[in-house]
């Protein structure tokens, strides 16, 4: 399985990019992940909220394939213990999914288009955190669920 994240808009942050990379690379060990960043819509001051959606909505659609099961990352979706997130990286790999696609919309969310595509949402907590910080938080936990499946010792129970 490999695991695709895609994420509107760029970090701005070095120091948030520098700790995303360290996850990047201790991920290797484990799965092919990759970290697609899609570019922030121009003139978006000039379009609705409904305008943006959709025009990221058609941006995050342009880089599925057929096959990818997508999963965005959504205040209204389902929360996870660190254990529980690695049994569902667990049962996605035992369902042969090829390419297990997680997704960081934009400040508005997602598209109805979007919506109807997903497989699924996860909340990372009831608490709003920048999209940028959500990059960081998620690549983490995915390391952190891989080494839970591997009883690695970076997560303590």
């Amino acid at each position: 399985m490999q695991i695709t994240l895609i994420a509107i808009g760029k970090t701005d942050k070095s120091e948030l990019e520098e700790l995303i990379t360290v996850y990047e690379k201790r991920l290797k060990h484990y799965i092919k992940f990759s970290l697609e960043i899609i570019p922030d819509i121009k003139n978006r001051k000039n379009l609705s909220e409904t305008q943006q959606k959709e025009k990221e909505g058609e941006l995050i659609l342009a880089q599925l394939q057929p096959t990818d099961t997508l999963i965005l990352l959504d205040e209204k979706g389902k929360q996870y213990s660190s254990m529980d997130f690695a049994q569902l990286l667990q049962k996605k790999m035992n369902a042969g999914t090829k390419n297990l696609v997680l997704t960081i919309g934009g400040p508005y969310g997602f598209s109805d288009a979007v919506y109807a595509k997903c497989s699924g949402k996860i909340s990372l907590s009831k608490m709003t955190f920048s999209h940028q910080m959500v990059r960081l938080f998620i690549v983490e936990q995915i390391y952190r669920g891989f080494t839970i499946l591997r009883n690695e010792p970076y997560h303590h129970q």
